[in-house]
């Protein structure tokens, strides 16, 4: 369920005009995007606990999912509804969770976005609290530009845990909404968390390779990468066979 960021007296009068520029460019070409800003907090949460309970489960097999914990976004945030016992988390994440910035950027404030997303216990513990955090922030009513630098600042003072190996987190639900052309849908995959590197490292996007590096993150500004595989069949065991690029 979704990446670029980035400045001596003499040079004060020309950084202004150039940051103001700047700006606004960005504030023109958000005005063009079709969801150029946050909608009524009303329009991103579910009205029916039970089914978003029943939509984060979904993201994962339910030998998984079934005894996992499960969170439901409130108007403070995300809440446990349902406690787990093997240390797996899933939650329905929203637009707000995918790149900042670009093209993949698109559905950033899309109240629609549904993305179940099933968390193994490293990916837990050191994944699940970026979603927190921006998610707090989102709440919070603060800007894209305030939420990238205060994770630069949460990272730099350590206030974010270090990515643990062997993060991983399943989506594989049906019930995705992640764009609003086509069926809605991507493909059921698995998610692997990585420190930054080359996607040339894992043969990432190359013909006939099924592994795919993620926008997400891609420091921008986490330090983080997430390379995706196709699974082959939803969390059901029906069939989403893979489409070969």
């Amino acid at each position: 369920m979704d990446r670029k960021i980035v400045r001596t007296l003499a040079l004060g009068s020309f950084a202004l005009v150039l940051t103001l520029t700047t700006a606004g460019h960005a504030q023109a070409q958000d005005a063009k995007a079709p969801y150029p800003s946050m909608a009524p907090l009303d329009q991103y949460l579910m009205t029916d606990r039970n089914a978003e309970i029943a939509m984060a489960r979904s993201a994962a097999p339910e030998a998984i999912s079934r005894d996992a914990e499960v969170l439901v976004l409130g108007r403070q945030g995300y809440e446990t509804a349902v406690q787990g016992k093997n240390g797996f988390v899933c939650a329905v994440e929203r637009g707000w969770m995918g790149p900042f910035d670009g093209d993949d950027a698109a559905n950033f404030w899309n109240p629609k976005i549904r993305g179940p997303v099933c968390f193994n216990p490293p990916a837990a513990r050191s994944i699940l609290p970026l979603t927190y955090k921006r998610t707090e922030m989102i709440l919070a009513g603060k800007s894209k530009a305030q939420i990238i630098d205060a994770l630069k600042v949460a990272y730099e003072k350590k206030e974010l845990p270090p990515l643990e190996p062997g993060a991983m987190s399943y989506m594989m639900s049906k019930e995705q909404y992640l764009s609003d052309g086509g069926d809605h849908r991507w493909m059921a995959h698995l998610m692997f968390y990585t420190p930054l590197m080359d996607g040339a490292v894992w043969g990432a996007d190359v013909s006939k390779s099924p592994l795919m590096l993620n926008p997400q993150f891609r420091g921008a500004p986490e330090p983080i990468d997430v390379f995706m595989v196709p699974a082959g069949w939803w969390s059901d065991g029906t069939a989403d066979p893979v489409r070969v690029r």
